[in-house]
């Protein structure tokens, strides 16, 4: 294949599965959300710590994430740079958080950047380092951590 057409693909490969991460995340689809991630990949998210291994993310995410009545999280300004069968990606994240009936609100926005490395693999471009870094937030955090 042309190598301009095989960047092209990669990098449109690797921009779906960012957006796949979020809607995984809000559709609390665990299943969807292991296709994102290789079974050794480790996350960093920026105030709850760093997780290796794919059972670790999946219940940080699942403990996170389980107790609300909705989220969604927007990803924009994606960058991927394709290095033959690794990547680096960089996105841009709003994640809106709802839970209602929670005393001083119940609703809590972050917005930040997660930068990426990934990797080709037999079942296509996974995430291998995830790290999400905290811009600012908004709202009544005891939406996430009631």
């Amino acid at each position: 294949m042309d190598p301009t057409v095989q960047r092209l693909l990669d990098e449109h490969e690797i921009t779906r599965l960012c957006y796949r991460y979020g809607a995984a995340l809000d559709d609390r689809d665990w299943a969807r959300l292991r296709t994102c991630f290789t079974e050794d990949a480790v996350t960093e998210y920026e105030g709850l710590g760093e997780f290796e291994g794919y059972p670790a993310i999946e219940s940080v995410c699942q403990a996170a994430l389980g107790p609300l009545d909705r989220s969604q999280h927007l990803i924009g300004n994606v960058s991927v740079d394709v290095d033959g069968d690794t990547a680096t990606a960089q996105c841009y994240l709003h994640a809106q958080h709802v839970k209602a009936g929670t005393p001083g609100g119940d609703l809590y926005l972050l917005a930040g950047r997660y930068t990426d490395r990934v990797a080709r693999t037999a079942d296509g471009w996974r995430f291998t380092h995830r790290r999400l870094e905290t811009w600012w937030v908004d709202g009544n955090p005891a939406v996430i951590s009631g």
